[in-house]
């Protein structure tokens, strides 16, 4: 098994923040088009240095653009456009849950070894796991277009959601600080980076160093599926993962959609046989 570490960049709780800031008495107004961002930003770069954020991240803040495309993509999920509104059957089809399975075994059994350690470390079946992976991001074959640190600026900026993306934005930063980030670094619209999509805080939180390199990756599969499993574990995550049973609360602390928990259960035990 690889030499298996934590992420160290910073501790798991960012943000009530220090000098006493909460996360509405720290942000600036915010605004819902593009035309108040570039004073947001210089109002955001005092409250993201007093949470930790030096000059590389400060950088990256000032250099960040309103994301239009993560605007539209939040939008239609507040319309219902998204797995929320979706039947198990609509949302499989759409989703290629039939593919997913069948590729999920092949990977199965092409990572055995580094699935068996991963299930023995952390209680996890392979199953869930390659499910996640072929949903979030096809295995990896895409894993987002958009700028990182644009995107959870634009989220924290805009009306609808500020204060639950003000961690993410925080931690974001930061790791453009450690240099786990860059300012171009590319990840899904919401800010998810990686082979299963973690948003940044969660990257701090429960990122693993899998393959044993000394950093945390989630660009290299071994460490987004180790730390995948630890995000599962940590969320209640057991053997016994389909509905009803105690195992299932991993699934919904991954994603809040029923119906795409209901989908990673079930591929995941057609994977597992």
């Amino acid at each position: 098994m690889a030499n298996i570490r934590p992420v160290r960049m910073m501790t798991g709780t960012v943000l009530a923040l220090v000098l006493g800031l909460t996360a509405a008495q720290a942000a600036p107004r915010c605004g819902n088009n593009a035309s108040g961002f570039d004073q947001w930003k210089r109002d955001f770069a005092p409250v993201a240095q007093a949470n930790g954020v030096g000059q590389r991240g400060l950088k990256a803040l000032s250099g960040a653009r309103y994301n239009s495309s993560t605007i539209k993509a939040d939008r239609a999920v507040k319309k219902g456009g998204s797995a929320f509104s979706m039947s198990l059957g609509t949302f499989c089809k759409k989703r290629g849950c039939d593919a997913i399975v069948r590729i999920g075994k092949q990977k199965k059994k092409q990572n055995a070894r580094l699935l068996a350690n991963i299930e023995q470390r952390y209680g996890v079946p392979a199953g869930p796991l390659m499910a996640i992976w072929g949903m979030e991001t096809g295995f990896g074959r895409f894993t987002g277009n958009e700028p990182v640190i644009s995107s959870a600026a634009t989220l924290v900026y805009d009306c609808r959601r500020s204060n639950f993306f003000l961690p993410h934005l925080i931690a974001a930063l930061r790791m453009v600080d450690s240099g786990v980030f860059s300012s171009s670094t590319k990840g899904a619209a919401h800010a998810e980076y990686g082979h299963t999509q973690f948003l940044p805080n969660n990257i701090l939180r429960f990122g693993v160093d899998g393959n044993g390199d000394g950093r945390v990756d989630l660009k290299n599969a071994t460490d987004a599926l180790y730390s995948t499993a630890n995000f599962l574990r940590a969320h209640g995550m057991s053997r016994n993962y389909q509905p009803g049973q105690g195992g299932f609360r991993g699934i919904q602390g991954w994603n809040a959609a029923s119906v795409y928990q209901q989908a990673i259960a079930q591929m995941g035990a057609q994977i597992d046989g």
